[in-house]
């Protein structure tokens, strides 16, 4: 693993160690970006169950200001902390060892303003997409916001978080990335 584009390019990541987290793979990662940016003008992120921060690490990498990342395992957790110490960007990071439920709710007190969301939780819990469905309806995302949701192929996920409607949706082998973006209601296209 290592970061693909933008200022840490090349930079090796550390994996977490063991088989509780599934990192995603370099060619996914590289596919997400180029669906979703492959830039950034600033914005906060946030990683939703983070496993080694790669796709965090990637957005700062690529311009996000701030990325948030949300991991409750204590091994992951160190290996967000030391891939981000490699890559000099503590200063523009967040860790918080919680649960992701916990997590969001801690976000609506702080009136966060989202430009990207990673979602990718163990395949098995499934439920935990319902964490987006939060998110959007607290208004959580910005409306240049974009949601990305990594699945297995046999999980449906619905065409639309509120305003936030799927916009691409690519298979990776067993592996689905599902990309939201805000949708702008149509009278305001017409003024």
């Amino acid at each position: 693993m290592r970061v693909i584009s933008g200022s840490r390019r090349g930079l090796p990541l550390k994996a977490v160690p063991g088989t509780n987290t599934r990192p995603t793979t370099d060619k996914v990662k590289e596919s997400i970006f180029n669906m979703i940016g492959p830039y950034f003008d600033g914005g906060t992120a946030v990683d939703l169950f983070a496993g080694s921060g790669g796709l965090g690490i990637e957005s700062l990498s690529r311009g996000i200001d701030i990325c948030i990342f949300i991991e409750k395992d204590q091994k992951a957790v160190q290996t967000i902390n030391e891939n981000l110490k490699k890559c000099r960007l503590e200063d523009a990071s967040e860790i918080y060892k919680i649960d992701a439920s916990r997590a969001v709710k801690a976000f609506e007190k702080r009136s966060l303003k989202l430009e990207l969301l990673f979602v990718d939780p163990p395949y098995s819990k499934t439920p935990f997409y319902n964490l987006v469905g939060e998110i959007v309806e607290k208004g959580l995302m910005s409306d240049t916001g974009i949601i990305v949701c990594e699945h297995e192929k046999m999980v449906d996920l619905p065409d639309s978080y509120g305003n936030f409607e799927l916009s691409r949706r690519e298979n990776y082998g067993g592996t689905v990335i599902s990309i939201y973006r805000h949708q702008i209601e149509e009278e305001n296209l017409d003024e």
